[in-house]
Formats: structure tokens, sequence, C-alpha cells
């Protein structure tokens, strides 16, 4: 592999580059779906090839390719770097790298069996005894399940000396079963709290899927029952396999570096937290702190290196509810509305990327990309019952589902899997029909209580759209059960 990284640095560096990386990749998936008793699809994916991308008088370039040998390389590369020349037509600033050192690497997701490697009979057969278990339950009606697998093996090598190997696995187990009262016309649905993590094959073992199918019938069987909430003002607890998704959309995207410079306002928006808004703005209240980390163990978006060839890190982005910082990559670092803003809030100086660059696919440009972002816990010793138990008016809401979020990142609107109403302390019975409404400051300004280090756990997304033409990025956010007082609750179920 550094054979053929090297010749088209060489090659980049013979045409006038200032600057040339390229990664070459291997890609592989495998998606198995289920329903009921039967196997809907099995798909394998295999995706081999490589980019370059080129720095020539200040402009970027990228030209890629699927087949890798000598001289497509040296051939592309001459691509990217005319791509580059022709782009300095509409370049309005010349492109600034913040310096990175070189490093010689290998970096892994730390597995301990590899799912590929497991008969693909065994997954099936796991998936199908899922269903089967779940439709034991009376009022069960559907069940269907999945399972996602990924790996990328990716080469980096680039100009400033550095030869990476990367190897990264990430799996996604799931599974919904639908209850169905036919008298009434009516369905709920109940869906696994599993959500994708960095990790091979034990992730699925540790999950024990088919113990837990009884369970999420069970729950969905209850929902057809379960009383219409009464909307109104009220204190939320949030668990863990539902805060981590109001934190992706709330918190993440908005503290996106590009996106709140107006880059990716033609697609995906803008953001609220303009850089006027860096050490100044009181995002939420003092307990309230962001870390954005792409080391930790299990992380979707963990790796050892990013695709600047910058070493991953964690920094904050909230810290004691101040917003104070950004997402960014070693061509955003240096720009000046990000280093004037620092500076004239009084923030430390900040010179290097803190290596969130990311491409999809080697014939993916790579651009800032979401890392895995946390709520720390609380540092005060709570459980979700101590919540619970001083809470006289509130909703305990878990699980993922429908959203809504304006393109600034600001107005929101969340529901969730199942809903508990709380009375004087106690979980009395199960609601329905629940989505609560805010703004982000608002929000994260009412949280008053976080969980201990002990129920703080990871979520994430496998899906998480950017760019044009769009990629798809893989990100976890950690978190422990937090409360929040006095959010707007609406009915869903009603109409007016």
């Amino acid at each position: 592999m550094k054979d053929l990284q090297d010749i088209a640095l060489d090659a980049a560096r013979s045409a006038g580059a200032e600057y040339a990386d390229i990664r070459i990749s291997n890609h592989r998936t495998q998606n198995i779906r289920t329903r009921e008793e039967r196997v809907q699809s099995v798909s394998n994916g295999e995706s081999f090839g490589f980019g370059v991308r080129v720095l020539v008088n200040g402009t970027w370039g990228f030209a890629s390719s699927h087949i890798v040998d000598k001289n497509e390389i040296a051939k592309v590369t001459k691509r990217a770097v005319d791509i580059a020349k022709a782009n300095r037509v509409i370049q309005l600033k010349p492109v600034m790298l913040a310096p990175v050192k070189s490093y010689e690497d290998t970096w892994k997701t730390p597995i301990k069996k590899d799912p590929f490697s497991v008969p693909l009979e065994e997954k099936i057969n796991l998936l199908l005894k899922v269903n089967e278990e779940a439709l034991n339950i009376k009022g069960a009606s559907f069940c269907n399940s999945f399972m996602l697998i990924m790996n990328e093996r990716k080469y980096f090598a680039s100009t400033e000396g550095t030869y990476l190997d990367q190897d990264t696995y990430r799996i996604w187990p799931q599974f919904t079963v639908t209850a169905v009262d036919r008298d009434k016309g009516e369905f709920e649905t109940g869906t696994s709290e599993i959500y994708p993590m960095g990790s091979g094959y034990e992730f699925v073992e540790e999950n024990e899927m088919v113990a837990l199918a009884p369970k999420i019938a069970e729950q969905a069987v209850e929902k057809l029952s379960a009383k219409s909430v009464d909307p109104g003002k009220k204190d939320i607890i949030l668990d863990s396999t539902n805060l981590w998704l109001t934190i992706h959309e709330s918190i993440g995207h908005p503290t996106e570096l590009d996106r709140a410079l107006g880059y990716e306002a033609n697609y995906a928006g803008t953001s609220f937290l303009t850089v006027d808004k860096m050490g100044k703005l009181k995002l939420g209240s003092d307990i309230v702190n962001f870390a954005a980390d792409k080391t930790i163990k299990g992380g979707l978006a963990s790796v050892g290196y990013d695709d600047d060839g910058e070493k991953t890190k964690e920094w904050y982005l909230v810290k004691d509810g101040m917003f104070i910082d950004y997402q960014t990559t070693r061509d955003q670092v240096l720009w000046p509305e990000y280093q004037n803003a620092r500076k004239e809030a009084g923030l430390p100086e900040v010179t290097e990327s803190y290596g969130t660059c990311y491409g999809d696919s080697w014939s993916s440009i790579p651009f800032q990309r979401m890392p895995n972002i946390h709520l720390d816990p609380g540092k005060e010793t709570l459980s979700p019952d101590d919540l619970i138990a001083d809470t006289k008016d509130g909703i305990y809401i878990t699980g993922r589902a429908s959203y809504s979020i304006d393109q600034q990142r600001y107005n929101f609107q969340f529901s969730g899997q199942t809903f508990h109403e709380i009375k004087n302390g106690k979980i009395t019975h199960m609601l329905k029909d629940v989505a609560y409404q805010a703004n982000t400051k608002e929000f994260w300004n009412s949280c008053d209580a976080i969980c201990d280090e002990r129920f703080w756990k990871m979520g994430g997304s496998y899906y998480d759209g950017k760019g044009q033409p769009g990629q798809s990025n893989a990100v976890s956010h950690g978190c422990p059960p937090a409360r929040f007082r006095k959010v707007n609750v609406i009915n869903t179920g009603k109409t007016i």
C-alpha cells in the first residue's frame, strides 16, 4: 500500500500541489432483514478504491477511482490537480491548513468476534427466534428484525509524512413489534432500545435479544390501552435511550463550524450558535457539560486518526452550561471568523484541528463530520428512582421515535417509545400520544438533575446525513437519564 500511496504523493508534488493525501479503502457491509417466520432479504456489499485530495494554490481538488494500480493512481492524481486549478476561478480565499504532526500507525476497533466470520445461518436463526418469542405474547401481531454490519479498512497517506492503517467495525441489531387492536382498528409499536455500536458480534450476544423480545412485545400491547396524555407544562425525565437523539439534533449539529458559518445552508440549514455567541451564551444550566470525543471505546465515530491524518481527541463544546467551542478540521481551525471570536471571548487559542474530518467512501471527498458527543454524568449520587421520587407531576420517557427541528437547530419537538406518568414521586401508569416541545436554550437551561456515571450509556445514529453530494456518518452520544423542569408536553393524537 505504501508504494501505491507514494505514487500519488510524488505525482501531486511534481504537479505543483503544496499538499496531497490519498485514501485507499475497502468497505464491506451485510444487511439481514426478517419478518415473522421468514427472511425478507440478505445483502452483502463490498467496495474497493481510492481517492486523492490535493491543495494547489490554496484550492482543493479531488478525484477517485475503483481501479487501484500504479498507472490509474498517477492518472487520477493528475486529474485532482487539474480540478484544483479549475476550482481556483471561484475560490474566494485560499485554504489554510492548521499544522499537524506526522504519524506512522495502525488502529482497529477493539472487537472480540468478527461479525463477518459468524455464519449467516446463525445470525438469521437469531433474528427469527426473536420474532417467534415476541409473537408468543398475546396481542402481538407482527415482528420484524434486522442486523446491519459494516467494516471499513482504510489506508491513509499524506505529504505531511503520515502513513496510517485503520480497521473500523460497526454493528446494529434491532427489532420492532406491532400490536393490533382489530376491534378498535388501532395499532401500536414497540422497538428494542438497542442502538448501534463500534463493536464486534459480541455486542449482539451481550444484548440477549431473544430474552428481550417478550418485554418489548408486552410494551407494545400495553400501549393500546394506555391513557392519552393531558397536555401542559410538565417535568420530564428522559432516559438515555431517548435523550441521546435530542443531544444529536440540538447540540451535535449546531456546533458544526461549517454549518455555523453558513456552508451547509443550502442543504441542511445553519445554526443558531453563531461564532459571536462562543464564550458568551449560557446554553444550559450549570450542571450541563458536553464533551466531543472520537476516542471512546464503542463509539460509532471513534477512530485513531481522522481523514486529515490528525490524531483524534476529546474536548468540550459546552462547559458548566457555557457554549465554548465547535467541531473543526484542519482547513477550518484557522478561519478568521473562528479565531477572532475566540480571542474576543477571551477563550484559549486553538491552533490545531480537533480531528473531525471524514469521507464515507474512497469516492467521497472528506469534510467536517460530527464526532461522538456526550453529556457528562452528574457529580452527585443520583439514580432514576431518585429523580422519580423527587418529581411531583411529570413523565418518564424512553426510546426514540419521531422528531422535528428547525433549520437552525433551535425549535424542536421529540417523542419517544414509552411514556409513564409520575405523580407525587411515583410511577402511576403508561401514557401515549406524548411529545415534548422546546427551544434548545430553554430546554438545556431547564435541566436541574443528571444521574451519575452508573447510569451513563451510549445511543447513536447509524446514518447521519450531510453534504452535497450527500454522505452518511455514524455517531454515538452518551448520557445518563436527566430531568427537565416545566417543559411543554403536547398530545400528538388529538386534532383541533
